[in-house]
This record gives structure tokens, sequence and C-alpha cells, in this order.
């Protein structure tokens, strides 16, 4: 099905990079993939799926046009799935200016080097659910955004832009707009990889506390390996358009910790300390995806429930650690 089929992934070293390299390689893809400096990268990700050595690998930088201008040439994709960019919401507040730079320039460079070397290729552009805000109801692909952080007004933009080059000059170009999705790739500075390496911490007997901000905040959850083969999906639908990928379920963050710490039979409000000074200058208080459309469209729907997603992620964590003698085997 897929044969002859090429996809260069951008941000390959990522979470969701990884997952997505691996998924397009079960499916028979040809798989390039880009970092700034691919020689002094470690791919840590591609390493711990054992694929590294599977995927053509290239140093690409999205901000110089001339980069992403050779890379296009070099690997002639059938398929892009631009993935790059600073990902962390907490970072763009202190670093604005190079946030929008990675995400939204990145975007533009791409877009027009599609458009000016005339490459037949489909393009996929990462959204994402920051970009909406505090929403009500949940929020669908008719949804007004309203971004709360710099992250958030970057993703906003790069998602007009494709839909600009859709529109005015018939690029197959596509926004996946995805809401919170973890993995045991997910970074540590990341909160639900910060919760769980404190319980698992404290479960051993430290008695260091749990920093947090606000834990009333309410997040849609969803397994990561899923969540990229809605991306796969999306560039598969017979027209380029944009959908949300979601669970339609949220928790609080409060409900995360809780389910981490009940995992070890403990309770949580005896190891967590609330601070203050870890709240964010503008925060979400709710953030929920009505994906019924990408069911309607494009078959798909998320499949791991939020309290099999913690018991993944935490006995993965045990498992990379070597202390199964932690593990609740109920």
């Amino acid at each position: 099905m897929s044969q002859n089929k090429k996809a260069l992934i951008v941000g390959i070293s990522g979470q969701d990079g990884a997952y997505l390299a691996e998924l397009l390689l079960n499916k028979g893809y040809k798989v390039w993939g880009t970092s700034r400096d691919h020689e002094a990268s470690s791919f840590q990700n591609l390493e711990k799926l054992k694929i590294k050595h599977k995927i053509n690998l290239c140093s690409m930088v999205t901000s110089d046009f001339r980069s992403v201008i050779s890379t296009l040439q070099k690997s002639n994709p059938t398929e892009i799935y631009n993935l790059a960019g600073q990902t962390s919401v907490g970072m763009s507040f202190t670093y604005p200016r190079e946030t929008f730079e990675s995400i939204l320039i990145g975007t533009m460079n791409l877009l027009e080097a599609i458009r000016l070397i005339k490459i037949k290729t489909k393009y996929y552009n990462a959204g994402s659910s920051e970009a909406f805000g505090n929403v009500g109801l949940p929020a669908d692909e008719k949804t007004p955004y309203h971004p709360r952080s710099p992250y958030a007004t970057a993703k906003a933009a790069s998602h007009y832009a494709v839909s600009n080059y859709r529109e005015a000059y018939s690029l197959f170009s596509c926004t996946g707009i995805l809401f919170n999705h973890e993995s045991p790739l997910r970074h540590k500075r990341f909160v639900t990889k910060k919760v769980i390496l404190k319980a698992i911490e404290i479960a051993q007997g430290s008695r260091k506390k749990l920093e947090l901000g606000d834990i009333t905040i309410e997040r849609d959850w969803g397994w990561a390996p899923e969540y990229v083969e809605a991306m796969w999906k999306i560039m598969q639908n017979n027209k380029p358009d944009d959908f949300i990928i979601a669970t339609g379920v949220t928790h609080s963050l409060e409900n995360f910790v809780a389910t981490v710490f009940g995992y070890f039979n403990m309770d949580w409000r005896k190891h967590v300390v609330i601070k203050k000074e870890l709240f964010r200058p503008s925060d979400i208080a709710k953030s929920h995806g009505n994906p019924k459309k990408a069911g309607k469209k494009l078959g798909w729907s998320a499949c791991v429930s939020f309290d099999a997603l913690v018991k993944k992620l935490v006995e993965a964590e045990l498992t990379e650690k070597s202390l199964p003698a932690l593990m609740n085997t109920k």
C-alpha cells in the first residue's frame, strides 16, 4: 500500500516524531528525519524504539530557508510531517521570540519551499489545543482560537498559514489539532513526567515533596502512539482538511496526581506542596476536545482510557528503572 512512499519527519527526535517514524516504517515507508545537527544529536527516542538505523537522518534548520530547500530536494518526500519547534508552553513565556521563530518561521519556510520548487507532496502541520485557550464546551474544528501563551499564539498563526496555502496555492496542507498526549518518551520537563518520577522516588523512600503549581487545571489526555496514527490518517484523507484529535474526556491535574500516587497505594496529599511561583502567567483552566469529525471522516478514535494511560506511563518508567518490585499487580 505504501510502496514508493517517502516521508520527511521534521523534528523526528521528539516523542511524536519517534512514534510516527516507527508507524511509517511498519507501513513500508522510506523515512527521512531531520534535526538541527544530526551528527551531534543523540536521537535517544529513536534508539529506545530501536529504529534509528532504519532512518535517513540529515541536518536541517527550519528557520534557514536554504537549508529547508536543500533538504526537500535531497529527500523528495511524498509526505512531510512538520513536528518541529519549541514544544514547552512554560518555556515559551521565558523565550517568546525564539518560540515564534521555531514554530511560525519554520512553518512558513516549509510551505514556501514546497510552493517554489513545486515538489509533489502532502504537508502535515502539528497544531495544538493550546491555541483555543479557555473554552466552556468541547472545542471542535470551528471553535475560535484565543491563545493564552506565546507557544499557543505561534501555533494559531501557523495553522492560519497552512490554511492560507491550501486555499491560495492548492497545496495539500493539513493541520492536526492534537490535545495533550503522553507516552514513556515524554521529556521530563513536562508535568506528567515530573509527577511520575517524583512518585517513584517517594515510593522508594524519599522524603522530598512534589512541588506543583495549579492542580485544578483540566486536560484531555491521550496515548501518543494512537495520536500519530491519526496524523497518518489525516494525510491519507481524500482532500486536505483540519482535524481535532482528542479523547473527548477531561481530567484535572489533581486527578492525574491522585491516580499516579494511588498506583503505589499512597495518599498524594501527604507528599505534594502547591507553590504559587509555579503558576503560569496565564493558563488554561480547561482544555477539552470534540473528536467527532475525526471519527466520522477518518475512522479514528482514542482507545486507551485515562486509567490505562496512567498505568502504562508508570509501569514503563518502573521497567526503565528496573524496579519491577514496585509494580502494582492488581
